[in-house]
């Protein structure tokens, strides 16, 4: 297992992050797959033999379940972990329920300190942005929390980048602790995070952690051109606003992953999570599983890496659409050329 430092934290986390949404999953989280308590203790505990340090979870899969299977699981081996878990700014019916308002944060953060069965949570990320709520009001509060030990570090997840640096303006304006890290959805079919969020974040020195590597299990290798619709996925059709993907693009890049594979003796899913990790600034990949071989394959995705030619390969089949203002002129060629703003790639 490869580690990777973590913003400026000084701590070293493992690129494979486990995600656990599945842990106990009901409703909406349980169409992901359900990881009973039996099978989570089995798969915490053989990540943390293979290396594993870095886990994730959140108040808001299936209501806090996630995050009381986890705390069961790593029960006395809690001091190998760094634990993530994030407050939700979705609102209730009520008044006073939800919001990243100073009220909900403290309660928040009490309640997942209770369900994880310990006394500090290593990093305490806002889940989404919150309209309502100054992200002063939100700041001071994750401060105080730092100050008083039960939260060690803060970050964000799914900011655009403008929301990013301001609340690191807001943070070192005030002498507050700042964000260490930013949780995107990031992989080969979903990218628009590189024309802004991905270089705000290298900047500014805060570590990016990509969830969905295989968004939602499109890049898993069982979606492939011609042949009959996967059965036993969360997806009925290939057609969901929330896991935007455009079939033919998918099999082009899922038929490169398989010949990238078979030059490393790996699979699909590895290919596609080694991209991720090649990545400039992607501290982490968070990898779930619907059952408890798929995990033992995520994590053998850091045993090898992509070539500079295979990495190209696959960002040219991959690359967002180019727009302004994400081209300059060339004087050299005389004309519009693409630069990506991470230098990954460009086009004459």
């Amino acid at each position: 297992m490869r580690y990777q430092l973590l913003g400026r934290t000084g701590l070293r986390v493992s690129e494979v992050c486990l995600g656990t949404a599945q842990f106990g999953a009901v409703g909406l989280y349980g169409r992901t797959g359900h990881i009973t308590q039996k099978d989570a203790d089995y798969i915490v505990g053989t990540v943390l033999d293979a290396g594993v340090n870095f886990f994730n979870t959140a108040q808001r899969y299936s209501d806090g379940m996630s995050e009381e299977v986890l705390g069961t699981a790593l029960g006395r081996r809690r001091d190998e972990a760094i634990v993530i878990t994030k407050i939700h700014p979705g609102r209730k019916p009520g008044p006073i329920e939800g919001g990243l308002s100073r009220k909900n944060i403290i309660e928040g953060c009490h309640a997942s300190l209770r369900r994880l069965k310990t006394d500090y949570i290593d990093l305490y990320q806002i889940h989404e942005f919150d309209p309502l709520t100054p992200l002063e009001t939100a700041l001071r509060a994750l401060d105080d929390l730092v100050r008083e030990g039960k939260v060690r570090h803060i970050g964000c997840s799914n900011f655009p980048a403008w929301q990013v640096t301001k609340g690191l303006s807001i943070s070192e304006r005030n002498g507050w602790e700042r964000f260490s890290t930013h949780e995107v959805r990031y992989s080969l079919v979903s990218r628009m995070v590189e024309y802004e969020v991905l270089p705000a974040c290298q900047d500014q020195g805060v570590s990016v952690l990509a969830w969905s590597p295989l968004h939602g299990g499109y890049l898993g290798g069982r979606y492939r051109r011609g042949l009959p619709h996967p059965s036993g996925t969360r997806f009925n059709e290939m057609k969901n606003d929330f896991w935007p993907v455009d079939p033919e693009r998918l099999f082009d890049i899922v038929e490169e992953l398989a010949v990238i594979a078979e030059n490393h003796n790996a699979t699909i899913s590895q290919a596609a999570i080694n991209w991720v990790l090649k990545k400039p600034g992607v501290a982490s990949a968070i990898v779930g599983m619907r059952n408890v071989e798929q995990i033992k394959e995520n994590l053998a995705a850091t045993g090898w890496q992509l070539t500079s030619e295979e990495e190209a390969r696959l960002d040219l089949l991959s690359r967002p659409p180019m727009d302004y203002p994400y081209y300059t002129f060339d004087a050299k060629a005389g004309d519009y050329a693409r630069h990506h703003v991470l230098g990954m790639y460009q086009e004459i």
